[in-house]
């Protein structure tokens, strides 16, 4: 097998190929151009879209060369791939402001130069189709039988499929058409969710050109114990700063499963393989290789000087040497409420670790609730736990500084500066 598949291999990239001896031959020839879409449905990506663009870059190193298409014009009909039910309409400058700000996060992970590497957007050829022309020269290829069959809509039927969504597969195959009609792409990749809708335009290739073209996907990401990887307390895991910050965004990795260290290593880094084996070899501390996961991700997608400074901000919170508070997340509070004494309920509702009164209520009671300072704290300065709903925290509890540390659960923390 061509190498640069070896490696997407080795690395748990590979779930399906339409035909990977074929591809593996075509490869060896020279240079493949790929693509991998993405609609702007939101302002930011989140870390599980990014698995097909990490697998973009391998490619991309091995000397392939990749188009990552914005479909700024699937966008505005909505992909039913994964969903149950119909997404949120959105208007049309929303979807192009959507665009630009996703095209430039994928340009700072990527970097695209315009040669080994581009973005295009589908809007471009979508957006002024005449539907009666699309239908006699693309709708005629499609079975609706065929289209059925694709669990994506087998899914959908049985909770209500609109017929504007039924028409996703024809304007996604369509895309990869155009895209092999202007830049010779040869090779579809994405998400395990769209093997249909990437079979199903390499079947229209073949129809109207008599190509032969090739699709791959990749697994459709869970943590060790089922879950959809990437998803946090407050939602999904972000890249935007603004919605998920780097000190969250570092404390998610640093906090995975022991079970997932080198599988996350191997699709999230770009570590070699051997080190990654090395970093989760038996006998090492695990705490060790997420720390590294951790910081490796973050400054991917963050950039070095954020993962340095939540780094030194995860080292703070968790009483480790040379740790930095000022990288935590933080919150100014009355100076006034901790003298007349902060109840904690309201203390954690202030500080944003709890959503409403009775979430942190809730979490008081559970023994969730952690402060540090004060005579509720151990001896080496650790956080102590509250379980009294009526419990005051007083100015006693702030150090030296008008500071005190607040923990929810155990890994959410809050840098608390009374002011």
């Amino acid at each position: 097998m061509n190498p640069a598949l070896e490696n997407l291999k080795a690395r748990g990239f590979f779930q399906q190929c339409t035909d990977a001896e074929g591809l593996s031959k075509l490869m060896d020839g020279g240079p493949v151009t790929f693509y991998v879409g993405c609609d702007p449905t939101g302002p930011s990506l989140h870390i599980g879209h990014m698995v097909p663009f990490f697998a973009y870059r391998h490619l991309r190193a091995a000397g392939q060369k990749g188009i990552a298409l914005i479909g700024g014009g699937t966008a505005r009909i909505g992909d039913p791939s994964g969903k149950t039910e119909m997404r949120k309409m959105l208007n049309y400058e929303t979807l192009d402001a959507n665009a630009d700000s996703i095209r430039a996060q994928l340009d700072r992970f990527i970097g695209f130069d315009g040669e080994s590497a581009q973005s295009a957007n589908n809007k471009d050829w979508l957006a002024n189709l005449n539907y009666i022309d699309f239908l006699r020269e693309i709708g005629s290829h499609f079975s609706v039988n065929r289209m059925l069959s694709f669990e994506a809509y087998r899914m959908r039927m049985e909770t209500g499929l609109s017929f504007i969504e039924f028409n996703y597969q024809l304007l996604q195959s369509y895309d990869f058409l155009e895209l092999y009609r202007r830049y010779g792409c040869r090779l579809q990749i994405g998400g395990d969710d769209q093997w249909g809708n990437i079979v199903a335009g390499g079947e229209l290739i073949r129809r109207i050109e008599g190509a032969e073209v090739f699709g791959m996907t990749f697994p459709l990401v869970t943590t060790a114990d089922g879950k959809k990887m990437g998803k946090t307390e407050k939602g999904a895991l972000f890249l935007d700063p603004k919605i998920t910050g780097a000190y969250e965004f570092f404390q998610y990795w640093r906090n995975v499963q022991d079970a997932d260290i080198r599988r996350f290593l191997l699709m999230f880094t770009f570590l070699p393989i051997e080190e990654c084996d090395s970093l989760t070899a038996a006998g090492k501390n695990p705490n060790d290789a997420k720390e590294r996961l951790a910081w490796e991700v973050t400054a991917l997608i963050h950039g070095k000087d954020e993962a340095d400074k939540a780094l030194a901000g995860a080292k703070a919170a968790f009483g480790g040497d040379g740790g930095d508070k000022s990288a935590m997340p933080q919150a100014e509070l009355s100076r006034q409420k901790f003298e007349a004494g902060y109840n904690i309920v309201d203390l954690f509702t202030d500080a944003g670790l709890a959503p409403t009164k009775s979430e942190a209520r809730r979490l008081v009671q559970q023994g969730g609730a952690f402060v540090s300072g004060g005579s509720g704290s151990s001896a080496d300065g650790s956080l102590a736990a509250v379980t009294d709903v009526a419990a005051l925290i007083g100015a006693d509890a702030l150090d030296g500084d008008g500071e005190l540390v607040l923990r929810a659960g155990k890994k959410r923390y809050c840098r608390i500066i009374a002011k």
